[in-house]
């Protein structure tokens, strides 16, 4: 007969699908009931109709189920009351007030820009992204490309994200924690917005938003110099800018004012990487943006079909075809980024000329 003690140990290697820790950390598991071999659990949803209760099932099958003592396993559902998503919000904060960015001090932010549109750089986003989490690194995306956000559909994720007490909780894809202004809007409806309100929307990322402990936030910035660029240099101070160019001289020379506005605000350009290198458009913008910046130039990523099929697809390449050039390519940038580390996240503003 199994003990208590013993299915609470197995029910601690049962992880919240989204907030990354255990059910039994979380406060989650409201009863357990033993009878002979026969056990019971019930574990409290955040919210009703959760869209991941079938992981918090295969889990339970997987780490209770398969206990010596244990015939068989049942988990039924309930849901916490106001109190108890109070008490777990206050819990995921660490007492922190709303108002401050929910960034663990230690966190890396880089900013993947352009300064026009088209050049794959939000395909660049999700494939550095997943290729820092096949590294090691706990890793979130925020898709700030405010007017263009497509990295949900890059990662399959269709549900919206859940809030619990005001405060929202990412939904997570191939161990991607993921935040979009497509989440909050209907269908494809455009996102016509001025400047004081995509400034509100991007604070309300970083303050309501419960990243946890992520080593990394991955920010798809939004191509040019506009409202949300400026935006996110005086949200994100310090934080590093990966600058995505394609090969022709058009690209490189808008590419470098994104760079120059990057740095004004406070971030420190990472290096540049040429996209799309081919014959169609050429080669050498990047190593010149890269000499223009006084930046290390850090690869060439070559023009490849298989790149934009795995995003229409909702899987990055370099999970569904690790092994293909393009794949290899854009680990060892990742690899390269992950090793440039200057300094970790700091919450003090600059002043923007």
């Amino acid at each position: 007969m199994p003990t208590r003690e013993e299915i609470l140990t197995a029910l601690a290697l049962v992880i919240d699908p989204e907030l990354r820790k255990p059910v039994t950390e979380l406060d989650m598991v409201r009863e357990i009931r033993i009878d002979g071999a026969e056990v019971a659990v019930t574990i409290a949803l955040t919210v009703v109709g959760c869209p991941l209760r079938s992981s918090f099932e295969d889990q339970v099958a997987r780490h209770v189920g398969t206990l010596p003592s244990v015939a068989s396993v049942t988990l039924h559902f309930d849901v916490m009351t106001p109190d108890e998503r109070a008490a777990l919000t206050m819990k995921l904060r660490g007492g922190a007030e709303t108002t401050v960015v929910q960034l663990p001090a230690t966190t890396r932010v880089l900013a993947i820009a352009s300064g026009k549109g088209g050049v794959g750089k939000s395909s660049l986003t999700v494939n550095l992204a997943a290729s820092l989490s096949l590294l090691g690194r706990e890793v979130g995306i925020l898709d700030a490309d405010i007017y263009g956000h497509s990295i949900p559909h890059m990662l399959g994720i269709h549900q919206k994200p859940v809030v619990v007490d005001k405060m929202i909780i990412p939904p997570v894809a191939h161990d991607l924690k993921l935040m979009s202004i497509g989440f909050f809007v209907d269908d494809n409806a455009p996102v016509m917005w001025r400047g004081p309100m995509l400034h509100r929307a991007l604070e309300q990322f970083l303050q309501d938003v419960h990243w946890g402990e992520i080593d990394v936030l991955v920010v798809d910035m939004p191509p040019g110099t506009g409202d949300v660029s400026i935006s996110l240099g005086q949200l994100l101070p310090r934080a590093e800018v990966v600058v995505v160019t394609t090969p022709q001289p058009l690209a490189q020379e808008v590419a470098s004012r994104a760079a120059t506005m990057a740095q004004k605000t406070g971030m420190r350009v990472v290096g540049v990487i040429e996209n799309m290198t081919s014959e169609v458009f050429g080669s050498g913008g990047g190593e010149r943006l890269a000499a223009e910046l006084g930046v290390r130039m850090l690869g060439h990523v070559p023009l490849d079909s298989r790149v934009r099929e795995s995003a229409d697809a909702g899987v990055p390449l370099v999970v569904s075809d690790p092994d293909s050039e393009p794949a290899q390519v854009i680990f060892e940038l990742a690899q390269a980024i992950d090793g440039s580390r200057a300094g970790g996240f700091t919450r003090t503003l600059p002043l923007v000329s």
